[in-house]
């Protein structure tokens, strides 16, 4: 049985929609996601990973076309994959961008 389309699930399938009109694989669709994440989320950010606050200071894309969070916490720095970053509370600004990007990473929309 699948659940009924709720408003924020087509919400985020036009996000997702004006991430990647113009690609022709997935490739090139997480590129438009990378672009769009890069224009429109409010870095830098603070969340918390494994319970230690770090900041989220942009995206960078990876060698295997994930769309991945810098984050820096000290003189450290580490790349998560940014479908599983926490999202703070509250949220930066532009974080449906983010949404819709997990919901494309995990097959939805």
């Amino acid at each position: 049985m699948t659940r009924a389309a709720t408003a924020d699930d087509q919400c985020l399938d036009q996000l997702i929609e004006e991430a990647t009109v113009d690609a022709h694989d997935e490739s090139e669709q997480a590129v438009g996601f990378y672009s769009v994440i890069e224009e429109n989320v409010a870095f830098p950010f603070r969340t918390e990973v494994l319970g230690m606050e770090v900041s989220v200071t942009g995206v960078d894309i990876s060698e295997d076309d994930r769309v991945v969070a810098i984050c820096k916490r000290g003189r450290q720095t580490q790349h998560i994959d940014l479908a599983d970053l926490p999202t703070p509370s509250p949220p930066p600004a532009g974080v449906e961008w983010i949404s819709a990007y997990r919901r494309w990473s995990r097959g939805g929309g």
